[in-house]
């Protein structure tokens, strides 16, 4: 299994580097009271988006993680990024099924020590313009694990860490 994780991982971190479309980054930082951060670089994929990013000071086990419609970290909690992004007035949901909130992201898993590594391709999402477009919002880590049902928001608790998307 970890032969297949690592084969998935190098995959997807050689079609980062051959990218020649937009790139935009987020640099999360923690909510008050709380310690996580990270570092999340995406990059257009033909009509996907590619997101890789390096966590640290999270609380191991899994994570809520989603895309939200404002790049606005000013509240101390991170509530000033508004909901998920949803462009498309879909339910939230499992990202890997059709019916999901642009925004709504795979989940993310810290180890013990509280860090964590996050690839994934996305599709409904686009660094170029068009309503697509994340460009400019806000990127949520939250304390619990998304319940990929409980509406509109997964259930996912306190956001711990806030970041915006900008351009590279």
């Amino acid at each position: 299994m970890r032969h297949v994780i690592l084969i998935a991982f190098c995959a997807v971190f050689l079609a980062a580097c051959a990218t020649k479309g937009p790139m935009a980054e987020a640099q999360l930082q923690p909510t008050k009271g709380n310690a996580a951060a990270g570092v999340m670089t995406f990059a257009q994929q033909g009509s996907k988006v590619l997101i890789n990013g390096q966590f640290t000071g999270l609380t191991p086990g899994a994570h809520g993680f989603h895309i939200h419609e404002k790049g606005d970290c000013s509240a101390l909690d991170g509530t000033s990024t508004g909901g998920h992004f949803n462009p498309f007035g879909k339910h939230h949901g499992d990202p890997a099924k059709p019916d999901h909130h642009a925004g709504d992201l795979p989940m993310l898993v810290a180890g013990a020590d509280g860090s964590a590594h996050f690839a994934a391709l996305m599709d409904g999402i686009s660094l170029v313009n068009g309503p697509a477009s994340i460009m400019g919002r806000g990127v949520i880590i939250h304390a619990q694990p998304d319940d990929f049902t409980t509406q509109p928001t997964g259930n996912s608790g306190a956001r711990v860490a806030c970041g915006i998307i900008k351009a590279k």
